[in-house]
Formats: structure tokens, sequence, C-alpha cells
């Protein structure tokens, strides 16, 4: 019995934000995905905060890793690709987001769930001199940065917060708590338009004020802010309030994108959505959380609606998408509030009841933690399993637990098997054509100008179709650089999964704007290309540079030259453990952004190396031992002087290894390479750097432009005089 193949990709579903009602639409997504949808996920970053657990977090109860979802690792779940860009602008009529940085992105069904922010921009003095409680993420990075200058006694411990609802009241007290934790003092003031905090609900307001009063909080009520300084907070009367952290929480308002945007707003910019939660009018769009009003049920902006609209809102997403009917969604009147009071307390109400009891703060966080561990231990998705019986050696091939094929330079074929093919190629007499198989690209004679040629092909690391292409345009363009070439032309060729053809030439728009892109920006034209569809994404490029003296080769490593590195290493480690769920979803777009910058400019600083490689499928080891073999030296590595991506160490501790590192490690031995951090010698590299061998004094300049430049650049180790091998020196 015949395997049933992938159903084709025919419907873009793109969700914009990564807000509470989407992460947890992402998630029941991921258990019960509709086949042949493309879902993507767009937000400016890799996390988003949960708002119950701000407070917590400011205060010091919550690191920030416990305050985020991880969309990186939710959308591996979900099966979406994750883009991480702000929206900046939508066309309900032609279907397009268009993404900061990236350009238009199409949807057949998308969903709008990006918050509201509280920056006070008609304030004099806000927008240099303070911050708005939301964005979340925003708020809670710059504060940890003041707190972190205000326990090094580099500025005083002075904040105030503008508008004294319940959620500034909520703020104060955390970061009083905060302050008074670590520096033993705190000098906080909350200044209210109103006569009273809390708005109406005055037992909330009566118990808010005594602990205001027991934190040694100020409050000034019935004020107004006339401007805001890098040390003072103005008042209308001319009272001058000493703040060197300013915190807007007076109003919730719109985004400005979605408040000038041709969708359906109230008259304060906030969409309005239907009861089924699409957005009044527009076909194929719906609208949820604080951006969204519902006119047949207003409701305060609170993040507890996002649990009971999630399933109504995936539902309807799914029958949008299916041809099926859309469901009406139903608010609760009313919701219970838990309001922290800064240390581990807190108060309840509802229905116009408000308590304060011992325990409070723990029922809280037992709810907040609920909640967040939906996301921090996402359901394990069996592999489906091997039929029985299967062909000797099948489960050997996958390791005996399906581990999934890595992606990127991870997937590339085993360097021995590699080498037994190239020995099999016969080398012709043609006078044109100047080099063998083995090196980074071939080198020709045309016309009497040196021209190289190379070819590389990527299987898809990432589900970022934009992202994906420019990363393998900077991986095929390594070779041009290590040879020290400029970038000539570039012939495509791209495998498509199956998808219809709409799909198909949004796809293809998305490759081409960002091959384009890098190309153009180096110089490069491309000329023409291939493509076709099966079973995944693949993405190759053949290029050409020119010379304009001798190329630099694999060939020319001199004993007394060290050996300089560009960028870091790991990328193998942090891709295996991605497609696994296991990273953290920080490090893999730290990664992801360094791996989409060029190093053409660092190519130029190794202008002068006798020898140089990029680093990429084969690991460090792997390249660097076919530059001594053509060199006909011995390198000598520092274990500790190599550069890791952040949290590849702590992954490779863990076990995780690409599915070509035995082989790597097999083909390029290492010796005396015991320390954990010889794993990352034989790690396959995607967008690795360039690895060349220089002068001591060039490598000391060059490195010095290299970190001036930006680039994580360091010097690993010497060549020496001796039969072809890699030694490691002892680590310190």
């Amino acid at each position: 019995m015949h395997m049933q193949a992938p159903l084709p990709l025919t419907r873009d579903f793109v969700l914009i934000g990564g807000g509470h009602t989407h992460a947890l639409v992402a998630r029941m997504w991921g258990m019960k995905p509709l086949p042949g949808t493309r879902v993507t996920i767009i937000n400016p970053g890799p996390t988003a905060p949960y708002s119950g657990m701000l407070p917590g977090h400011i205060a010091g109860h919550y690191s920030r890793q416990e305050l985020d979802i991880d969309l990186v690792q939710l959308a591996r779940f979900a099966g979406a690709r994750l883009i991480l860009g702000a929206a900046t602008a939508i066309d309900p009529v032609k279907k397009l987001v268009h993404v900061e940085g990236r350009g238009e992105i199409a949807y057949d069904v998308a969903s709008i769930d990006v918050g509201i922010h509280a920056e006070m921009a008609s304030l004099p003095g806000f927008a240099n001199h303070a911050t708005g409680a939301k964005p979340l993420d925003q708020y809670a990075t710059r504060w940890q940065a003041f707190l972190a200058r205000a326990v090094a006694g580099d500025v005083a411990p002075e904040v105030a917060v503008i508008g004294g609802g319940v959620a500034g009241m909520e703020l104060a007290l955390a970061m009083s708590h905060a302050l008074r934790r670590d520096l033993g003092e705190a000098r906080v003031s909350v200044v209210e338009a109103s006569t009273e905090i809390a708005g109406k609900n005055r037992p909330a307001a009566a118990l808010l004020t005594k602990a205001a009063e027991k934190a040694g909080i100020a409050l000034h009520t019935n004020a107004e802010v006339s401007r805001i300084g890098p040390e003072t907070v103005t008042l209308a009367d001319g009272t001058e309030i000493p703040s060197r952290f300013t915190v807007g929480a007076a109003g919730a308002f719109a985004h400005d994108w979605l408040s000038e945007s041709p969708l359906p707003l109230t008259s304060d910019g906030f969409v309005l959505v239907e009861p089924s939660l699409r957005v009044e009018g527009c076909d194929g769009l719906f609208a949820t959380g604080d951006c969204a009003h519902m006119r047949h049920a207003p409701r305060p902006k609170a993040g507890v609606f996002a649990v009971r609209a999630a399933p109504v809102l995936r539902d309807n997403l799914v029958a949008a998408l299916s041809g099926g009917t859309l469901k009406p969604f139903k608010p609760q009147k009313d919701y219970l509030k838990l309001i922290s009071l800064g240390g581990k307390k807190a108060l309840a109400e509802k229905w116009g009841r408000t308590i304060s009891v011992p325990g409070l703060w723990g029922w809280k966080n037992r709810i907040d933690q609920k909640f967040m561990e939906q996301f921090r231990s996402l359901p394990k998705m069996k592999p489906p399993a091997l039929p029985a019986p299967v062909t000797l050696g099948v489960a050997e091939e996958l390791q005996g637990t399906g581990k999934p094929l890595c992606a990127g330079c991870g997937a590339k074929v085993a360097p021995g098997a590699l080498s037994a093919a190239l020995e099999q190629v016969t080398q012709t007499s043609r006078t044109d054509v100047l080099s063998g198989p083995g090196d980074d690209a071939a080198i020709l004679s045309i016309g009497g100008k040196r021209q190289v040629l190379t070819t590389d092909h990527l299987r898809a690391f990432t589900e970022d179709t934009g992202l994906f292409a420019r990363i393998a345009a900077l991986h095929a363009l390594g070779d041009i650089w290590a040879m020290g070439a400029k970038p000539q032309a570039a012939l495509l060729s791209i495998t498509l999964p199956r998808m219809s053809e709409p799909l198909q030439s949004r796809t293809m728009a998305e490759v081409m704007r960002a091959a384009q892109e890098v190309l153009g920006r180096e110089g490069a034209e491309i000329v023409g290309g291939h493509s076709t569809m099966g079973a995944e994404m693949t993405l190759g490029l053949t290029l050409t540079g020119l010379c304009s003296r001798d190329p630099i080769t694999n060939a020319g490593a001199r004993p007394g030259d060290v050996l300089l590195l560009t960028r870091p290493l790991g990328s193998g480690v942090l891709m295996a453990a991605e497609m696994q769920g296991e990273a953290d979803g920080s490090d893999i777009a730290s990664l992801l952004n360094i791996l989409a910058t060029p190093q053409a400019d660092a190519a130029a600083c190794l202008a002068e190396a006798h020898a140089m490689t990029d680093v990429t499928g084969f690991g460090l080891a792997g390249h660097l031992l076919a530059m001594c073999r053509a060199s006909g030296v011995r390198a000598s590595v520092g274990l500790d002087d190599l550069p890791i991506y952040e949290g590849a160490l702590d992954l490779a501790e863990e076990g995780h290894r690409s599915s070509i590192y035995d082989a790597n490690l097999a083909a390029a031995p290492v010796i005396n390479a015991h320390d954990a951090r010889a794993v990352f010698l034989h790690d396959p590299q995607t967008a690795g750097g360039l690895l060349a061998a220089l002068a001591p004094e060039v490598a000391e300049r060059a490195l010095a432009s290299l970190q001036a430049a930006g680039h994580s650049a360091a010097i690993i180790g010497t060549i020496d005089e001796g039969a072809p091998e890699i030694i490691c020196r002892e680590t310190r």
C-alpha cells in the first residue's frame, strides 16, 4: 500500500501579531492543522510577553524567559513560518500585509492581534524621555536596563508613572518593590489626572492607596503633566517630580498603521469586528484582542478575553479557509481581576467586590503558570511509525528515533561519499581550466582574466521563504568571497513543494526579491535559472566571480601564519535543536540575523590572506584539514578560542547534533579534541565564516577591522610545519 503524498498547499493563512489569542490559536493549529494551508506568523520579535506576569517580572519574581512565549518554538510546533518584522500597512482589497524590511506578504485569510501601545506622542518630551507601559516587551527591556543602572549607582532610583489606574498602580508598586529590594530605597511617584486612583472602583482604590502608602509611593491626583525631561516630570501647576524613568500608563492607543489603515475603525482607531470576529465588510480578515472593538459587545482592553476568544477564532479561521460557517464569540460580562501589590501579595476584584487576603498571589501565580505552561511544554507529536517490515538499514539510517533530516548544510552528503565520488573525476588537460575538483570554486581563464565558478544548494531550514533565499544567496557567495573574487552573475535553481499557482507566484516573488536584493547589492546579476516542484523547498545558486588578481585558494597557508575566523560556530547544533523544538527562540533569531548579514566587507579585510576558505557543510575541521592538505602544513587550534553562537554550547552538551556530524567527525579527526567545545570542530555551518591563514601582523590588523565592522571574528589557531593534520591545544 502506497503512502499518500503530501497534499498541495492552496491557501495562505496569516496571523499578524503574536498576541495571546494568536498564540493560543497557533497552539491549537499545531494539535489539529488544516491540510493544504500555509501558515505564517508575523511579529516584530521572536517572543511575545504574557501580560499577566508582567508586574511580577518588573518586581523581580519572574525572569524574562518565564515572561515570554517563545514564538520560534510555537511556530515550529504549528508548522508555520515566522516572519520577524513589524506590520506597517494592510490592503484588505488586494489582501496584502506590508512588513517592515520584508515588503508585501499576501494572504487569503488573515487575523490581526497586535495589541495596543501606551506611548503619549503628543506630550512634550515623552518620545525622548519616557516609555509606554505597552508594548510590554519594550517596557520590560527598558526597565531592566534602568534597574541595572540604578543598582550600579549610575542613576538615582527615581520613577514616575503617568496614569493612576489599576495598571499604573500595579506597575508603580512592582517597580518600587524591585528598587527597594535591590537598593534599599525607591522614590516612586504616580500622577493621575482624575481625583482618585483606580477609576470608579473605590474598594480597589482604598486597598491600592494603602499599599502605595506602605511602599512610600507619592500619589499626585487631579494633576496634569505638561512636559517630561530627562530628570523631571513637570506638572501644569509647575510642580517638578524627580524621575529618571518615566512610564506612560494613562491610556490604550491604537497603533498608527492600524488607525491610518483603510479598515473600518472606531473614532480612536480600533478595528471594528462582527460577532464572528471578522472585520466588518472585509472578506477573509479577522481581528481580536486589544486592537479590535466588538461593537456588539464592548469590553475593556484586557488579556483575559483572549482565552475565551481563541477557540472561536480558530474555528472561524478554519471555516473561512475551508468554506464553513462562522459562529459568534460571546465574551463574559465580567471577569476576575487579580492585581499584584508589588511583593507576593495581591487583591481580587469581580462584580464590584474587592478583597485582599493571604494566598491570593499564590492563586494568581498558579493561574499564570498554568497559562504559560501550555507554551513551555508543547505536546510532542509522534512521527508516523515505521511500517513493518522495512529493508535492512532503514531504522539505522533514521538513527532509530525518527529524528528529522537536518536542513541547511546539515543535509549535505557525507564528506567521505563526496571525496570518493570526486576521486573518480578525471582532470582534463584543458589550459583554460586552472583548478581541479576540491577547492571552493573552479578557476577558469577567459580572455586572459581569472573567473571563478561555484554552485551550492540548500534544503530549507526555515519556513520563512524570503529569509531562506537571502541566507542561501549569501551562503553561495561565500565561495566567491573566499577566493578574493567579485560576484558577477547568478543562476537560480528553485524547487517548491507542491502548491497552487497563486502560491507558486507568491513564493517565487519572495525568493526572487530576496535573492535580487542580496546579489544586486554585491554587484551580481541574476541571468536565469530553473524551477520545479518537488517534495520540499530547496534553493541552489550557480555563481561566477571575477578576480583582478590571482585567486586566493586553500593551498597557500604557510608555517607561522595565524588562523582567523570571521563568524561563530554552532549553526548546525542550533538548527538541529530548533527542528525538534528545543532551541531558545531568541538564540535562533540572533543566529538567523547573523547568517543574513553579508561578508563582502569581511573578505576585503582578508585580502592579504595566504589561503582562505569558507566554513560550511564539512565543519571547521573538514575545511581546515583540506587547507592543510593542499598547503602541506599542520594546524593547531585552541578550543577556548573558538567563537560560539549564543545557546549552542548548552545544546551541544545536551546531545544535539546535526545529521552530518558523525560523518564530519570521521572524515576529519582532530588530535587531542576532548573538551565539550570540540563538537564545534565538526558542526556543519550554513553561511559560515571565512577562515583565513595570514601573517601574524596582518591578522591583528584584519581582526581589529573586522570587529570594528561588527563581525564576531577571532584568531583561533596557527599554521605549523608538519604532516597535514589538526591538533587541539590544551584548554585553559
